[in-house]
């Protein structure tokens, strides 16, 4: 077996120095949002994709950002990332922001729902992507106070959210797209629905709030308001963290409706809306520069993570207590691209696998164990997609990419950091094989 494993770590090497050569083009703007960002940016990649030489985006605001006091910090001295087009690695935040009833101003005084970082790379060509959860317990600047990140937006619109990430994280923002949340509704609707696997009968009605999900389990496709429902749905257990499995879910779904030859007719009604529910700073052509990037980034090499923490229950208010440690590792990892060096014929496998994937498991792990893992083996009745997720750090996107050219089945599979081992199975990494 030391031989076997002599041989495959030479083999890994030089499968990492053939892949730094390449630089594959087989991606597009839209895989490139559409692995890992809430439904609510689809309006940007549609206006990017269909509709290149129209001005869709006319709202330039550039905001400052001051220096001052925090909570607890993650920061590191690290060189600022440039302006765009530059070869330094650049953060772009994406923002979600809900509704604050009818009526009312789209932008003013609403809560970010979804708050992702994707950091960029144009030397290595590679994306990382970072989610917030909405609940984060924050000390939010210019003495706002203990409070949810989310309501930085509703407090000091996008230049507080930024500040926010820079001293409690010590992520430094470069440019935004702020997405109301309307316009998932209304983009679903004039996509004709999306069709989509529900893992679990999903209930819940917020009358105060307009919220009202009433799902069954199984196939179906998803008008508007349910697509809202589905996507916002957090009383599984699970809160914000099923949300994003599912959100994540839901934007391969996304892909493959916007790709078909029925969207060519819809093309006038989604650029409308593009036009009304989409904020920026950058211009058009910023956009048009960082479609260019991004068609040149391979989706199987796309990363994301979220903050890792656990909720906690104040009175009736619910927050998300982020893990100081583990969270740093995230931030060490996707932002300032700190790697770990490991004998990756050393690893633990796990798999994860819904009732109907029985087969297809014993046959993954057969394959696995052909190539000298040991694995671990845990059914569960509701997994909401199918994913491969690292709980260790040593587990880099590079060996994903090596597993994927022994294991063609895990190709267009998403790729996932979680340090949290909520997923581990007592092992270094986890396949997710799900029914959806």
């Amino acid at each position: 077996m030391k031989l076997a494993n002599n041989n495959q770590q030479e083999e890994y090497k030089a499968f990492l120095t053939k892949i730094r050569k390449e630089r594959q083009g087989t991606s597009n703007f839209a895989k490139f949002l559409f692995t890992f960002v809430f439904a609510v940016f689809l309006a940007v990649v549609v206006c990017v994709i269909l509709f290149e030489n129209s001005i869709l985006l006319n709202k330039i605001s550039p905001q400052k950002v001051d220096n001052s006091g925090g909570f607890f910090k993650f920061s590191r001295n690290k060189k600022d990332f440039q302006v765009p087009f530059s070869p330094r690695r650049q953060n772009i935040l994406l923002l979600g922001v809900d509704s604050n009833g009818e009526g009312s101003d789209l932008w003013q005084g609403t809560r970010s729902d979804t708050i992702i970082v994707v950091n960029i790379d144009p030397k290595t060509h590679t994306i990382k992507a970072i989610t917030v959860p909405r609940d984060s317990k924050v000390f939010l600047p210019d003495n706002k106070g203990v409070q949810k990140i989310n309501s930085a937006h509703a407090i000091g619109g996008v230049n507080l959210v930024k500040k926010t990430l820079k001293e409690t994280f010590g992520i430094k923002i470069d440019k935004y797209i702020i997405v109301h949340d309307e316009a998932v509704e209304h983009i679903v609707d004039a996509l004709g629905g999306i069709p989509i696997f529900v893992e679990k009968p999903m209930k819940y009605h917020d009358w105060a709030g307009h919220l009202h999900i009433d799902l069954n389990r199984g196939e179906t496709v998803l008008n508007g308001k349910q697509a809202v429902g589905y996507l916002r749905y957090r009383k599984d257990g699970l809160g914000d963290i099923g949300r994003t499995q599912r959100q994540q879910l839901f934007l391969r779904r996304l892909f493959e409706k916007i790709h078909s030859p029925q969207i060519i007719a819809k093309i006038p009604d989604v650029l409308k809306i593009c036009n009304t529910y989409i904020k920026t700073d950058m211009s058009f052509y910023e956009l048009s520069q960082y479609a260019a990037f991004a068609r040149g980034v391979d989706e199987n090499k796309i990363e994301i993570a979220t903050l890792p923490g656990a909720p906690n229950q104040k009175g009736y208010i619910s927050y998300w207590i982020l893990d100081p440690q583990k969270t740093q590792e995230v931030i060490d990892r996707m932002i300032y691209r700190d790697k770990m060096e490991a004998d990756f014929t050393k690893f633990k496998a796990g798999i994860m696998y819904s009732p109907k994937k029985e087969a297809e498991a014993e046959a993954l792990k057969e394959s696995l164990n052909g190539l000298g893992y040991e694995v671990n083996m845990l059914k569960i009745t509701h997994l909401s997609h199918t994913r491969f997720v690292a709980n260790k750090n040593a587990v880099s996107v590079e060996f994903f990419n090596w597993l994927q050219k022994k294991l063609p089945e895990l190709n267009k599979i998403q790729f996932v950091y979680d340090p949290t081992e909520n997923f581990s199975v007592g092992s270094d990494f986890t396949i997710v094989l799900a029914e959806g």
